[in-house]
């Protein structure tokens, strides 16, 4: 696994071993960021302010990959040990300790937060997780109103939008869905 576009493109990242984590696959990614920055809704411009919140965060594949496209900053979410060992060194290999904060934490149970605008959620699939987490995380202020959703779900999980839905794409078994909070 590695990071496919921007200023980190090429860069190796390290996966725990076994499958207690699903990191986001290349094309995935690739087809997402695609529709970041060239949808109306999003583009580069939106990308290079975007604080964003990758949670559920693995690897910090996500995260990672809007820092190295221009995004000012990266909160990352995880609570698995070995997910967390993985994402410092993937954040110490791009040297981006100065832009990046971890909270060693549950996303449905998070602390209190600062407002993000670009929020990544790939929980375990099959959990309905999606609807859960960003209930947690609104009432924890994570969520910038207006913030911009991309979640990667499962085809038995259950969504919950709360907003207005901006795309969906199919990517093998996973679901890329893009929607904005309304304010």
């Amino acid at each position: 696994m590695h990071i496919i576009g921007g200023a980190f493109k090429g860069r190796k990242l390290i996966a725990p071993e076994g499958t207690a984590t699903r990191p986001t696959n290349a094309r995935a990614r690739q087809a997402m960021f695609d529709i970041l920055r060239h949808a109306p809704w999003a583009g580069q411009d939106f990308l290079n302010q975007a604080r964003v919140l990758d949670v559920f965060a693995g690897t910090g594949a996500c995260g990672l990959e809007a820092l190295s496209r221009g995004a000012a900053h990266a909160s990352f979410i995880e609570n698995a040990q070995t997910a967390l060992a993985s994402l410092r060194a993937n954040i110490t290999a791009c040297k981006m300790e100065q832009k990046t904060s971890v909270f060693a934490a549950d996303a449905l149970t998070p602390p209190p937060g600062t407002p993000h605008d670009l929020i990544f959620l790939d929980p375990p699939y099959g959990r309905d997780f999606i609807p859960k987490a960003l209930a947690a995380l609104g009432a924890q202020t994570w969520l910038a109103p207006g913030a911009l959703i991309i979640a990667e779900y499962g085809p038995q999980d259950a969504l919950v939008t709360g907003g207005i839905i901006l795309a969906e794409r199919q990517h093998g078994a996973a679901k890329l869905l893009f929607w904005r909070l309304t304010p």
